[in-house]
């Protein structure tokens, strides 16, 4: 059973666990340069560093569908530099879940594979994939709808710990980006986390920093570049959060009920 991912953040990579240990095979695919900022449990921080690991699980940058079968066969997750998915000519992929979290849907039709699932805003179920799964936090959070589509972006970042907006790191100006912070410091409200350009951003709450862009990478003005996590849990920042865990409960559910209604397989 072979699994397209498109996307390898954070909720990709927590999809990409799940399913990695309930035996699938997962090659996944990204940005050249991934703006993911919870790097630490993300996947796609081996396009930066070679490869990734996250929970025991390590992820590899591949260059071609044959350098991609031989992480396969070490039991690795290749994670290719193809933000237009061409691997998906290449390999014989039993399904693809669209996991890039644009809040739209950028190219993913129902027949790209024997089964197409979604996560988020963006998709209808039987319209351009089988499935979608519900990526809002609340009591749908990893609901499979076989139906209809996800809940709407709100544009509001989700509540913990009674914070909102304030938990986001943005950039302040354009150009290289500077951290002044490191993914599992703990932060006070006021302090420097971040500089762009010589602008800072400033803490806007007490917590312990979850994630944050590379330093270097080309940045605009307001671009999300971290957030801080109130709960102040250092080890949150280094294991896949409940939000992808049930996320990735979702599709592998997904998987199984489609899989089994089209025969592609029954186990």
């Amino acid at each position: 059973m072979l699994v397209l991912i498109k996307g390898a953040g954070d909720l990709a990579t927590g999809t990409a666990v799940r399913l990695h240990r309930a035996g699938f095979r997962v090659v996944m695919t990204d940005l050249e340069q991934p703006t993911a900022v919870r790097r630490t449990v993300a996947f796609c921080q081996c396009m930066y560093d070679g490869t990734a690991a996250v929970e025991g699980i390590t992820a590899r940058r591949c260059g071609s569908a044959g350098e991609a079968e031989a992480a396969l066969a070490r039991g690795e997750v290749p994670v290719l530099p193809d933000p237009r998915a061409h691997i998906l000519t290449q390999l014989p992929f039993d399904a693809l879940v669209d996991a890039i979290l644009a809040k739209r849907n950028l190219g993913t039709v129902l027949t790209d594979a024997p089964v197409v699932l979604a996560l988020g805003p963006g998709f209808t179920a039987g319209v351009d994939c089988h499935g979608v799964v519900e990526t809002q936090r609340g009591h749908d959070l990893g609901r499979l709808l076989t139906a209809g589509s996800a809940a709407p972006n709100t544009g509001v970042p989700g509540n913990i710990g009674g914070y909102t907006v304030e938990r986001i790191i943005r950039a302040g100006a354009d150009g290289p980006f500077e951290p002044a912070a490191a993914i599992g410091q703990v932060v006070k409200k006021g302090d420097i986390v971040a500089r762009v350009a010589g602008v800072p951003t400033y803490a806007r709450l007490d917590g312990v920093v979850r994630g944050m862009l590379p330093a270097g990478l080309m940045v605009t003005e307001g671009m999300k570049a971290g957030d801080i996590d109130p709960r102040c849990e250092v080890r949150h920042c280094f294991t896949v959060s409940d939000k992808a865990r049930a996320i990735g409960g979702g599709v592998l559910e997904g998987l199984l009920y489609f899989g089994r209604r089209t025969g592609r397989w029954n186990g």
